[in-house]
């Protein structure tokens, strides 16, 4: 009696580890089911079959000063944005407006109905800008002290600031999604007068005031031409120094309104092979080579432009 006790103990332990395993068997397999069942496939990348590219801006945008007339930067981004892309053409839109400062661009963007549409269609938007808004107080301080030009700059960068807001938030009303590329401001008279930090020493300080404008909005960056546009050629400290021991036996540390006519009216001739013999102001085919390729790079570093899911 007591052996066919122990067999029928044994019997029933047996069939509930075989349930248990069974169980577990299937508790796996299903899993696993599930678990394909809910499997995430990535999203594939691939590029545009047509990039949009909107400028916006002033001369710089316009392409004042290339001798080849073929539009500047915007002209050679194309072409730029073509070969390291193959499979993507590019429909480029320039609107620039030599002069303009950031006040006259908003009120163009206000006024013309296809600006806003081709800003609303656009995958990047490029722009130029300050430059003529710093001009502007530059040449009414011409004669001024440089402490006065400095405080001056200061203040009217206030002003500037809520133009630049102004002007930002109406571009990203039209377009809150395609990454906007801001070219910086630079020096055209360094060369001529690169013992004179008072120029320079306001371009930064513009350029500084345009970058926090811009931390505050999504998908903005800044390129930075100044050193590449002011500096030209002279890329070593030693050839800028050497540049400045010589122009300080002319200008003797300040910057005359008869030397800077001078410098202005001085046609076929620039210390500066990036700066346009024409105005000794605006950059030259070569200067804009330069400006597309610190673009391009940009451009390539924030690609998210150039595809789209499938």
């Amino acid at each position: 009696m007591k052996k066919r006790g122990w067999l029928a103990a044994g019997l029933v332990l047996v069939v509930a580890l075989v349930t248990v395993w069974a169980w577990h068997v299937h508790v796996s397999a299903t899993g696993n089911q599930g678990r394909e069942r809910v499997r995430v496939t990535k999203p594939r990348y691939v590029e545009r079959k047509h990039v949009k590219l909107v400028a916006l801006g002033d001369s710089l945008t316009h392409g004042q000063g290339d001798e080849t007339n073929n539009g500047g930067y915007v002209a050679i981004i194309k072409k730029k944005v073509e070969h390291r892309y193959r499979k993507t053409s590019v429909t480029t839109v320039n609107y620039g407006v030599s002069g303009d400062r950031s006040d006259q661009i908003l009120a163009r963007l206000n006024s013309q109905q296809q600006l806003r549409r081709d800003l609303r269609q656009a995958n990047v938007i490029t722009m130029t800008v300050g430059g003529n808004d710093l001009m502007q107080k530059l040449e009414q301080d011409a004669t001024n002290s440089p402490d006065r030009i400095n405080r001056d700059v200061e203040f009217a960068s206030k002003t500037y600031r809520a133009k630049l807001n102004k002007l930002f938030t109406a571009v990203r009303k039209q377009n809150p999604h395609a990454p906007i590329f801001v070219m910086s401001i630079y020096n055209p008279f360094y060369t001529y007068f690169p013992d004179v930090t008072t120029i320079s020493d306001a371009v930064v300080y513009w350029n500084q005031t345009t970058r926090q404008v811009m931390s505050g909005y999504s998908r903005m960056y800044f390129v930075d031409i100044n050193h590449l546009m002011s500096y030209g050629q002279y890329k070593t400290k030693a050839a800028r120094q050497q540049l400045a021991a010589k122009e300080n036996r002319v200008n003797h540390g300040k910057v005359s309104q008869a030397r800077s006519i001078k410098v202005m009216n001085n046609e076929d001739k620039n210390l500066n092979d990036y700066i346009s013999t024409d105005d000794n102001f605006h950059p030259n085919h070569t200067g804009y080579e330069h400006i597309a390729q610190e673009l391009f790079k940009a451009m390539v570093d924030h690609d998210g432009w150039e595809y789209v899911k499938r």
